[in-house]
């Protein structure tokens, strides 16, 4: 018998163990606005459980009452996977576990609950002498389960990959409240199926990650930090090339931005200088990181290098730790400074590194032919191939039309996108925002897996319905 929305409230509040629960519409606010605020369904209730014994006790409840449950970590995520799809659901926030269990530099890993705010976990990593290398702009609020349940990426993808290979192990409780007790710290474990590898990147539709063993790295030295002018994407796909030759490892960073987005922030006083050395179409953002004992001066020797052969046409190098700090939010205000300017339409997507400037090029030319006057902000992680191809609205466009036109403008995206061989969801996800997408461009037999595995472990379809599979 399907319960009532009293009687579900009733239930929570009876469990055993410590689990707070909120009821309160008006108090359920800031557990249902995403940060796009394009999802608005209500929730029946948010329970944040203060223990694992406690998130047991409740999924054993709603798998056995078929209640419906949506996992939420930091709730940063832009697919709408953390917030409600139906109404009917109960939110299950993560921010009570939040404690760090152990950490061991020098073997180079920790173990942290799902809870942690990803920033207090690069500093916990930092204080014992080490880095957890995941950098994205939410790192202030995003929390380390939601990290790995959406297997973020970041701006050091290059060099240590992104949360999936962060992570050793995890702990998770799924769906009928048994503890899938896979938190270890070996690099090397061939005794059957990667079931953490599931959970990563699943979107809460397996299992409610509840720790996870990460990976740490030596910290580096110093970093050295530079923007250089390049005329296209092409240019810059060339000195990505030659930097990763010169310096190998050590490239940390590769971030194209045009100089559209750069001219926003400063129009809207988001950064009080121009980082970069002049005027350019296009710019690089790299970085360097100086391992103990390395030789300084790479990045410099580099970009001296392709200033010589006519690659790039003028570079900073920051001098100071004030000069990185701009450089680095001109990169991360990039998508923010849009809604300031209007109303925008984003994709997030990647292709392998080689197609980028193709992408860039042929998507650009395919939206203006449907929007004339359209305003093209593509950014993003070009060492790695992803990219954020944004657009803002026309000047003096009216918002709403603007976003009502915004399906032609996804299709000719995500068109060039699989043609080039690449993926509609580079970082962000499926959520309830992609779902239809992902079952037109998934292969059937893998799509058929997914649910395969997903009725396996959730008969019921009580974690997260409706995000990620349809």
């Amino acid at each position: 018998m399907t319960l009532t929305n009293p009687q579900i409230v009733e239930g929570l509040r009876a469990l055993p163990g410590d689990n707070a629960v909120i009821a309160e519409p008006a108090r359920m606010g800031n557990f249902l606005s995403e940060p796009r605020k394009r999802f608005h369904a209500a929730a029946v209730a948010v329970a944040i459980p203060g223990s694992v014994a406690a998130l047991q006790a409740l999924m054993a409840w709603a798998n056995e009452n078929r209640v419906p449950v949506i996992p939420q970590g930091g709730n940063t995520g832009l697919v709408g996977g953390q917030v409600p799809l139906a109404g009917n659901e109960v939110i299950v926030s993560t921010t009570r576990l939040d404690k760090v269990r152990g950490v061991d530099a020098d073997a180079g890993h920790m173990t942290v609950e799902a809870g942690v705010i990803l920033q207090e976990a690069q500093r916990v990593a930092d204080e014992a002498g080490a880095m957890f290398p995941l950098y994205i702009a939410s790192q202030g609020s995003a929390r380390i389960g939601g990290v790995l349940s959406s297997n973020a990426g970041g701006v050091q993808v290059l060099a240590y990959g992104n949360a999936r290979e962060l992570c050793l192990g995890v702990e998770a409780v799924l769906a009928d409240g048994r503890l899938y007790r896979g938190l270890n710290a070996l690099r090397k474990d061939n005794t059957g199926y990667d079931l953490k590898d599931l959970l990563v990147g699943a979107e809460g539709t397996l299992g409610i990650i509840t720790a996870a063993t990460l990976k740490l790295f030596p910290k580096p030295e110093a970093q050295e930090t530079a923007i250089a002018n390049v005329a296209s994407p092409a240019e810059a796909l060339d000195l990505f090339y030659a930097l990763r030759e010169r310096t190998g490892g050590r490239l940390t960073a590769f971030e194209l931005m045009p100089r559209f987005g750069i001219g926003l922030q400063l129009t809207h006083g988001m950064i009080d200088r121009d980082p970069t050395a002049s005027l350019s179409p296009w710019y690089a953002l790299i970085e360097v990181s100086r391992m103990r004992g390395g030789t300084p001066g790479a990045l410099q020797a580099g970009l001296e290098e392709a200033l010589g052969t006519g690659m790039i046409a003028d570079a900073v190098v920051a001098e100071s730790l004030e000069d990185r700090a701009l450089m680095w939010a001109a990169r991360e205000q990039m998508s923010d400074v849009q809604s300031r300017e209007g109303a925008s339409i984003k994709h997030d997507v990647s292709v392998p590194i080689a197609e980028v400037p193709r992408l860039i090029a042929e998507g650009i030319a395919a939206v203006e032919r449907i929007a004339p006057g359209i305003r093209p902000c593509p950014f993003g992680h070009m060492g790695d191939g992803n990219i954020h191809f944004n657009f803002s609205q026309p000047v003096g466009a009216d918002p709403k039309a603007f976003m009502a036109g915004a399906e032609p403008i996804h299709a000719a995206i995500y068109e060039a996108v699989l043609r080039l061989g690449g993926s509609v969801s580079a970082e962000h996800g499926i959520g309830q925002l992609k779902t239809g997408l992902l079952r037109q461009v998934k292969d059937p037999v893998a799509f058929e897996m997914m649910r395969a595995i997903k009725q396996a472990l959730d008969p019921n379809g009580i974690l997260n319905p409706g995000k990620v599979l349809e």
